[in-house]
C-alpha cells in the first residue's frame, strides 16, 4: 500500500485464475491446523479500540502514495453496523482534502510472526477506489519502509473489480517493483459479495487464498532482495481514494463507496 505503481517487472509473479469456474474450488479452513489467536468479528456497537487505532489526517504526500483522502473517526466513514465494518469512502470535501474515508490498524496493541491472517470483506469499487487488508513490520519506526516488510493480503483497483493483487514489499523490492500475484475472476466481481481473503505465512514462502482457494505463492528465494518477512507483523484496513496505483476519480466512480468486513482472524499453526 505504500508509493507505488504496479510495474510488471521480469521478477514479478503474475498469476490469473478463473475463481468459481468449479465449486470444488471452494473450501473450509482446516480447523485441525490452526488455532486461532486474535479475532474481531464487530459484533458491538462501536470500533473495539483495545484491537485497533485510528489512523488519521491526510498523512505526508498523500500517505505515500499521492492519496487524495482525508482519514478520519467519524461515524459518516466508519462504524459498526449489523455485525459489519463499515469504511465508507465520501466525496465531500474535508480536512482539507476532496474526499474523506478511514483507516485502522492494529500498531502497539497486536502484532504476530508468521500464522494465518484472514479478512471476510466485501469491496468497493470504480476508478480511483483503493480498497486493502494489509500488513507492516513492527519494527518500521526503526528500520522505515520497506525495510520493515509489507505483506498486501488484498488490494483493489476499483477500475478493475474483478482481480484482486497479493504483494510483497521489501529491500530492493518496492515502490514501482513490487512481488506481486494476480487472481481474477471471469463473469464476476469482487464487490458483488463476501469473500474471503488470507495469506498463510511461514519462515520460506507467504501463500495467497481467496476462499480458502490457494492462488499463488511467493517464496523466499524468489525474491530479488533480503527476505524481512521473519518479525511480527500488524494489520491495516483501509480504503484510500486515488493514488499512484489507482488514479484519480473519474465521473465514472460512484459515492459513497463502501468496504465491508464481516470478520478479520488470526492463527497460529498448531502443534
Amino acid at each position: 500500500m505504500n508509493n507505488r505503481n504496479i510495474v510488471l517487472a521480469s521478477f514479478v509473479c503474475v498469476i490469473t485464475f478463473c475463481l468459481g469456474c468449479e465449486a470444488d474450488n471452494f473450501q473450509k479452513l482446516d480447523e485441525r491446523k490452526w488455532t486461532l489467536t486474535w479475532s474481531d468479528e464487530f459484533s458491538g456497537s462501536e470500533l473495539d479500540l483495545t484491537k485497533w487505532k485510528y489512523d488519521i489526517g491526510q498523512g505526508q504526500n498523500g500517505w505515500g502514495n499521492g492519496e487524495y483522502q482525508t482519514y478520519t473517526k467519524r461515524p459518516e466513514n466508519i462504524k459498526l453496523d449489523t455485525g459489519n465494518l463499515v469504511i465508507t469512502a465520501l466525496n465531500v470535501p474535508f480536512g482539507g482534502a476532496n474526499f474523506s474515508s478511514a483507516r485502522i490498524k492494529t500498531q502497539g496493541l497486536f502484532a504476530q510472526k508468521y500464522g494465518r491472517f484472514e479478512a471476510r470483506i466485501k469491496t468497493p469499487y470504480g476508478p480511483g477506489i483503493w480498497p486493502a487488508f494489509w500488513m507492516l513490520g513492527e519494527n518500521i519506526s526503526e528500520v522505515g519502509w520497506p525495510r520493515c516488510g509489507e505483506i498486501d493480503i488484498l488490494e483493489i483497483r476499483g477500475q478493475m473489480p474483478n482481480t484482486v493483487f497479493g504483494t510483497l514489499h521489501g529491500p530492493g523490492y518496492s515502490g514501482g517493483n513490487p512481488v506481486n500475484i494476480m487472481y481474477s475472476l471471469i463473469d464476476a466481481r469482487f464487490d458483488d459479495d463476501f469473500y474471503v481473503y488470507a495469506v498463510e505465512w511461514d519462515d520460506n514462502k507467504i501463500d495467497f487464498f481467496i476462499n480458502d482457494y490457494l492462488y499463488g505463492s511467493i517464496k523466499k528465494e524468489q525474491l530479488p532482495g533480503d527476505w524481512v518477512f521473519n518479525q511480527p507483523f500488524y494489520m491495516i484496513l483501509n480504503v484510500a481514494v486515488g493514488g499512484s496505483f489507482v488514479g484519480f476519480p473519474t465521473a465514472q466512480t460512484p459515492f459513497p463507496q463502501q468496504m465491508l468486513v464481516d470478520y478479520v482472524r488470526v492463527y497460529q499453526e498448531s502443534n
